[in-house]
């Protein structure tokens, strides 16, 4: 037995009054309408309708199971076009998960702009530099500086960050500069512990060679905007995304270092766990990110480098791995 269809069979006959009626609305036959009713009072063990030849009532027990019935299909009905309009407008909550640097330089201003067009929008958001499990831990979206980190994840570029090698005008009043990459070796460098290749620095040159030299040195950390604030105060040298060290580059707390040298750009993405029944909310947030971040990010200093544009499909490959920043 069909126990939902039989519901719906039930209550149709009791507002219509008749089986013949009811069939017409369900678009069915009188004897299928009538088969669904006697299968729901055998489940039932019980009589809902009184049978005579000129009309039909309810039983005492099933006016009671009707009034129950009737408030089970309407909550039915709400869900179904609560479901159906929150595939179409944002609306819930988004469980956003993504890196403390990144999320509170720029995502903040993002989430508050963005609730400006959708205020009935909630985010439950979760700061962290370890890779979360999305599924495990029933996250919508992450923002992963980096490769997205598993292959069952789907990721869409949202933006480009070049990565930046500085140091503190203090630290350079005391150290000559470096030419080389192989220069590294002599200086204290500041080191990021969740980079996939380790300790090793990466550079090209203007004809493309690369340049690899593992470095060495004083602090070793987690997190991004803590080197950069050890660098600024002139403990080492550091290579940082260009969106946590933009700023104190610019205000000259920190000078890039090796001009003859490009260090490898990153790409910033979003990763969600599928692409099926992907809801409005998730969509319409990456979808604005990719806008607010293609062009003009904020971050890029442009006579260092010129990233590719965000928005792309992510193609995930062996060497771009997961940073977490």
């Amino acid at each position: 037995m069909d126990r939902f269809q039989s519901l719906i069979a039930f209550a149709k006959v009791v507002e219509s009054g008749s089986f013949a009626r009811a069939a017409e609305r369900l678009d069915s036959s009188v004897s299928g309408v009538s088969r669904r009713v006697a299968e729901l009072e055998a489940h039932l063990g019980a009589r809902l309708l009184n049978r005579t030849t000129r009309r039909l009532s309810l039983t005492e027990i099933g006016q009671v199971f009707y009034e129950r019935c009737v408030q089970l299909l309407a909550d039915l009905e709400e869900a179904e076009e609560e479901i159906t309009a929150s595939a179409i407008v944002p609306r819930g909550t988004l469980k956003l998960t993504a890196p403390i640097s990144f999320g509170t330089r720029y995502l903040t201003g993002a989430i508050a702009d963005f609730r400006q067009q959708y205020p009935r929008l909630r985010f439950d958001i979760e700061l962290s530099d370890r890779a979360i499990d999305l599924v495990d831990e029933g996250i919508d979206l992450a923002i992963r500086i980096g490769d997205i980190g598993s292959p069952a994840l789907i990721g869409r570029r949202i933006g480009v960050s070049q990565m930046i090698c500085c140091a503190a005008p203090s630290y350079l009043a005391e150290h000559p500069a470096p030419r080389t990459p192989a220069d590294l070796l002599s200086h204290p460098c500041l080191t990021y512990a969740y980079s996939s290749v380790g300790n090793v620095w990466r550079f090209s040159d203007a004809k493309h060679a690369v340049h690899e030299v593992k470095v060495n040195g004083p602090v070793h950390a987690n997190n991004g905007a803590m080197l950069a604030a050890l660098a600024v105060a002139g403990v080492g040298i550091n290579l940082e995304p260009d969106f946590i060290v933009a700023d104190d580059v610019r205000a000259g707390r920190l000078l890039p270092l090796l001009p003859d040298y490009v260090a490898p750009a990153i790409d910033i993405n979003a990763a969600y766990a599928s692409r099926r029944h992907l809801s409005a909310k998730v969509r319409s947030f990456i979808d604005f990110l990719v806008q607010r971040f293609a062009d003009h990010p904020g971050w890029h200093l442009p006579s260092i480098a010129t990233p590719k544009r965000a928005g792309a499909p992510l193609r995930v490959t062996p060497e771009r791995r997961e940073s977490k920043r």
